[in-house]
């Protein structure tokens, strides 16, 4: 039975969504504004969701998932929290260069934990199959 690899699904759908995410912010909203009327965004903002949907993608595809899973997690956390200092997000610009809004500060948060749960969970519990679940590879 082929096992899946939690690390790898997880970059894949998240450079997926990113990438499409990116897109959408310039076909919605080319300069700046709210994307689905929720996210603040803007050209940086869009620049670094297609960066982040394009590294997903290509980690799914280069065995480099977990390391992914592991940086995002960190940054994105880091961004979350950060996006709530309000003397590093004066005018809702976090240091200056992307727009942000609390939705956005709650989605960094839950994009990081969810990226660090997968980027550092045991290894052997990154593959699943009905067989070999909770065994190390």
């Amino acid at each position: 039975m082929k096992q899946f690899d939690l690390a790898r699904g997880f970059a894949l759908v998240i450079g997926i969504v990113f990438l499409l995410v990116g897109i959408l912010g310039f076909i919605l909203n080319p300069t700046e504004g709210a994307l689905l009327g929720i996210f603040a965004v803007n050209i940086e903002h869009n620049l670094i969701h297609l960066l982040v949907g394009i590294l997903g993608i290509a980690a799914a595809f280069t065995g480099w998932p977990r390391l992914y899973a592991q940086i995002l997690g960190i940054v994105y956390l880091l961004v979350g929290i950060l996006g709530f200092i309000p003397g590093l997000a004066p005018d809702g610009m976090l240091l200056g260069l992307v727009h942000i809004n609390l939705a956005d500060n709650l989605l960094h948060l839950i994009v990081g934990a969810a990226a660090a749960i997968v980027g550092f969970l045991p290894v052997g519990r990154q593959a699943l199959s009905g067989e070999s679940y909770g065994r190390a590879r």
